[in-house]
């Protein structure tokens, strides 16, 4: 088939009528649930290690129904956390960083707003931290999960072996703008369509911009 010149902006046009109807990536379902304060989304981003969104959602709901500041949540017994967090891969080591930070941000009085005062806090690393400050603060950040990784990589435009490489490339390539919404938008896009074994190229809208690098199988 025949390619047309990738184009960023035609591409999240694209991208947006592609995932119109699809769950949304856990972050943002939690945002657009009132669940937007910037410890709200540090505490989600950290329970989403690992988890399915499925998982992460409705465990945060369980969660910030008990508490939703840092002084509620520093204040709940590890205990009754880890039973809170049932369902989330490692409970116990997450309810062990959840607390830490907690008391950390409750005695500072504000979540850190910079990507080395979040990775200062404990459990927190660069993907975390970047979902917090473009979800919770409105800060342009990258986050690459699997899926960002995965996509823009079978694009063509970047290229790079690792995740954090491949943010890198990103933040050297990828217009500003764009920078929150693209985890917004690649997380379902991946999960559903432009999945990881026999990604469904035959009705992607996105085809004749995909350089469709690494696809040797699709749909």
């Amino acid at each position: 088939m025949d390619k047309d010149p990738f184009d960023i902006d035609l591409v999240f046009r694209l991208l947006r009528q592609a995932v119109a109807g699809l769950p949304k990536a856990a972050m943002f379902a939690l945002r657009d649930a009132g669940y937007a304060s910037p410890f709200e989304q540090l505490v989600a981003a950290l329970i989403s290690a690992r988890t399915r969104d499925e998982t992460t959602t409705p465990v945060c709901e369980r969660l910030f129904a008990v508490a939703r500041t840092p002084a509620a949540m520093a204040a709940l017994d590890e205990t009754e956390l880890v039973r809170l967090l049932h369902g989330v891969t490692f409970p116990e080591p997450k309810a062990r960083d959840i607390l830490a930070l907690s008391r950390q941000i409750a005695a500072a009085g504000a979540v850190p707003a910079t990507m080395e005062g979040l990775q200062a806090l404990r459990g927190v690393g660069p993907k975390i931290a970047a979902l917090t400050l473009g979800v919770g603060f409105g800060v342009p950040a990258i986050s690459v999960d699997i899926h960002v990784h995965r996509i823009v990589n079978r694009w063509g435009y970047v290229a790079a072996a690792t995740p954090e490489r491949t943010m890198r490339a990103l933040g050297a390539v990828l217009p500003e703008r764009y920078w929150i919404e693209l985890n917004e938008r690649l997380v379902p896009f991946g999960k559903h369509i432009c999945t990881g074994e026999r990604p469904r190229c035959s009705t992607c809208l996105l085809i004749r911009q995909c350089r469709q690098v690494g696809v040797t199988a699709s749909r």
